[in-house]
């Protein structure tokens, strides 16, 4: 009979929750970390053991809310990137900035930063492997390979350090185990779709050294058709290898040595025109511009003081610029771990990553000669953890250091031809970030059931920064290949020059009591407190936007809940209540000034605001290969003090009561799985998932129709066969299955227009893994 192991609390509406047999053999095949006891004789559900603070314990003792995904999950259902597990996960937005995809928009509990440009941070942190991704740009990671991930809500700054006011998404690769093995897989998909992958594992020496290689093809074309030339926008091409080294000399010490290279040749960023007439980049629909094959479409926001819609069928245009996004990225671990020694369980782990992202945008998003971009941004970090596990008596505990030095250079040449033909923007940046942060989180067994957690960490931010614009007529075209960003001379005068050092000092905490009502059953309670360091705004339209710093940010989150197991592990049910104080909130403000046609760009610190909310998810083995799962979650966040001074009217508006942005207040998933054993000794395997998204406002301080991001319904659906032993498998899959059409990202734009984005219509597919 087969068992049945669950990677999450929570009900992944576009993620395959497979069955125990198939994840167990997975995880043989891929190095999944991840174990489970041995199944309970009634065939419920497992142990799930996460590393979510920094030690392995399973997620029904983590006193926190926490969603555990498998790689496996992921690949069955073609993820390929973090941006599908989308809507599937409570209170947590995963979206990228309208006009630029490689820029990562994490959002959990309505705290995340929606900027695309690197001086803004993050409130969301990205760890992978133990390194965590000072950079939103390609944060959108591929998850080819994967052992886990897990997503973690509310302030994680005592273990994981500044910039988690929101969480952490925690990634993990599958590691190598020191035995022989490997995995090939193909899809073949609608959109022209292809992925290839695969990862195989050599020991060179037996409980000594083992290698491990593991990569990644994925190609598809665009679903938005360019009017232009009727071409696709918005294709997909990635290649990604992964190696990896293991090395035991001793059965208490480890060295993991990692390597990745990743190599993106996408399409340009698409930009959908959300004008109305009247608007600087507002396009008649019907025209035709310079020879274009197609019309000009409409407005999908041509309804004035109405949210923007979807159309059925997708245009964009693009006439000015090369179909252009390049991404290179390099990243390095070494993972070091000393197990017993006089200062307890020794962890190092040293991260490098380095980065070149350059590509083009036809900004109006027609045919029109309007306004377009030529972009690069070239970023390095570093970052090294020392931390030791100790445990003594009652007492136990995780403490150490972490330090970080990042840098990024960046420049955009915009092109304003809607303004006046021939003029141009140049900006550039240039940035520096030091961190150094001392932590420890402790565990007191007070009693056998009730035990205490206390953590404190110190941090020292300090950034250097610099950014420069001048508006010019007569620079070079943007396609010219001899020219890359030569008004960037440190020499030069530039008509803005602003920016300047700054450094801030915190002390975070956490406090918290757990209590197990029964070996099945934990109740808990928190109060956590996150900080985000300032800034200077990077990408400046005046001299205003950028020389002065924006204020840190601080976040109280206080928070009950309960993980239960019931019916002899037949039923699970966890249960998160939060409420939190915001403030002096980072928000992100972009505005366009028609008088001047100046587009500018600042942070703001909102006064406070109050999010409040809950999860409760659930799962339920009713019979022997039937699993139901659910989930619901509920949020309100909204500004208790917020004087928003407009930069273009001059007016001043009182915003207590507004929604924050990207914050829907309800969102659900409902889903079924089901696993029919054959005589032959295979089995197949069946899924289907349901997710809801309430509206959402995206990027418009004042709320607009116009940055208003509907409801979403999806519905994914999986049928896979399992040869016996799992040697092999091939499955159907299918994402969105009732094709419906919406807007995924809005940006408003009053005078110049709105920008938006599409979500993915259907795709569906064919795959095939062989296992050995």
């Amino acid at each position: 009979m087969g068992k049945h192991v669950f990677y999450s609390g929570t009900a992944l509406a576009s993620v395959l929750l497979m069955p125990a047999t198939a994840l167990a053999q997975d995880a043989a095949d891929q190095g999944d970390s991840v174990t489970a006891e041995a199944p309970a004789p009634t065939g419920g559900l497992e142990e799930i053991v996460v590393t979510a603070q920094k030690q392995s314990e399973s997620i029904q003792d983590v006193p926190i809310s926490i969603t555990a995904v498998g790689g496996q999950q992921l690949a069955d259902m073609q993820v390929t990137t973090l941006q599908s597990l989308q809507g599937s996960v409570p209170n947590v937005q995963i979206d990228n900035f309208a006009n630029t995809p490689a820029s990562a928009v994490f959002t959990i509990r309505a705290i995340g930063v929606i900027e695309p440009d690197p001086y803004a941070g993050n409130t969301v942190s990205i760890v992978v492997d133990g390194v965590p991704q000072f950079f939103s740009m390609g944060a959108l990671i591929d998850t080819y390979d994967i052992s886990r991930v897990e997503i973690l809500r509310g302030p994680q700054g005592t273990l994981f350090g500044a910039n988690t006011t929101g969480g952490v998404v925690n990634v993990v690769s599958a590691q190598p185990t020191g035995e022989f093995g490997g995995w090939v897989k193909a899809a073949y998909g609608n959109w022209n779709r292809f992925d290839l992958s695969g990862a195989i594992e050599m020991p060179l020496v037996e409980d000594l050294a083992s290698v491990k290689v593991s990569g990644l093809h994925t190609q598809r074309d665009g679903w938005v058709t360019n009017v232009f030339n009727g071409k696709d926008m918005g294709s997909r091409n990635v290649d990604a290898v992964r190696g990896q080294l293991l090395v035991t000399p001793t059965s208490d010490f480890s060295i993991t040595l990692q390597g990745e290279y990743v190599a993106g040749r996408n399409g340009s960023p698409v930009v959908i025109n959300g004008g109305l007439p009247g608007e600087a980049n507002y396009v008649p629909e019907g025209t035709f511009w310079n020879g274009a094959e197609l019309p000009q479409y409409q407005s999908p926001c041509s309804v004035p003081g109405e949210p923007c819609v979807a159309p059925e069928k997708y245009f964009s245009g693009n006439n000015q610029v090369p179909d252009t996004s390049d991404m290179d990225t390099y990243f390095g671990v070494a993972t070091l771990e000393w197990a017993n020694t006089p200062l307890g369980d020794l962890t190092s782990i040293t991260g490098y990553k380095e980065f070149t992202l350059f590509e083009y945008t036809d900004q109006d998003g027609t045919a029109k000669t309007n306004n377009a971009t030529r972009r690069k941004t070239n970023g390095w970090q570093f970052s090294q953890e020392l931390r030791t596990a100790f445990e003594s008596g009652i007492f136990s505990g995780v403490a150490g250091v972490f330090y970080l030095q990042t840098h990024y250079d960046h420049y955009q040449m915009y092109k304003l031809d809607f303004a006046l033909e021939g003029l141009a923007q140049f900006n550039s940046q240039d940035q520096d970030t030091k961190s150094l942060s001392a932590f420890a989180q402790t565990y007191t067994q007070i009693t056998d059931r009730l035990k205490l957690s206390a953590g404190i960490r110190f941090t020292h931010d300090k950034i250097d920064a610099r950014s420069t614009l001048d508006t010019v007529f007569g620079l070079p075209a943007l396609t010219d290949p001899e020219w890359d960003g030569g008004l960037n001379d440190p020499s030069a005068v530039h008509q803005i020059n602003v920016g300047g050092k700054k450094s801030w000092d915190n002390v975070g905490w956490k406090v918290g009591l757990d209590y197990e009502l029964t070996m099945d059953a934990l109740v808990y309670a928190s109060w956590a407190r996150g900080f985000k360091s300032g800034g200077f705004t990077g990408r400046i339209g005046v001299a205003a936007d950028g020389d002065t710093p924006f204020g840190p940010e601080e976040v109280d989150t206080y928070e009950v809940g309960l993980k239960a197991d019931f019916l002899d592990n037949r039923l699970r049910t966890n249960l998160a209540v939060f409420y939190t104080d915001y403030r002096d909130m980072q928000l992100a403000q972009i505005y366009f000034d028609p008088a001047t046609n100046t587009q500018g760009n600042r942070i703001l610190n909102a006064g406070a605001s109050t999010i409040k909310g809950f999860e409760f998810e659930a799962q339920a083995v009713p019979v022997y290969g039937l699993t139901f799962r659910g989930s619901i979650a509920y949020l309100d966040a909204k500004y208790d003090e917020f004087i928003y001074g407009d930069p273009v009217s001059g007016e001043f508006f009182d915003l207590k009561g507004y929604r924050l942005q990207n914050a829907p207040e309800w969102a659900g998933t409902v889903g079924v799985n089901y696993e029919y054993e054959l005589g032959s000794g295979g089995r197949v395997v069946g899924d289907i998932s349901w997710q809801y998204t309430d509206e959402k406002y995206y990027t418009a301080i004042l709320d607009t129709p116009r940055s208003l991001v509907q409801e979403t319904y999806n519905v994914d659906g999986l049928l896979t066969y399992h040869a016996p032993g799992d040697a092999w498998q091939i499955g159907l899959w299918g994402k969105n299955l009732l094709d419906t059409r919406y807007i995924s990202t809005a940006y408003d734009s009053p005078g110049y227009m709105a920008i938006t984005g599409y979500a993915p219509p259907r795709q569906y597919g064919i795959s095939a893994q062989v296992n050995f």
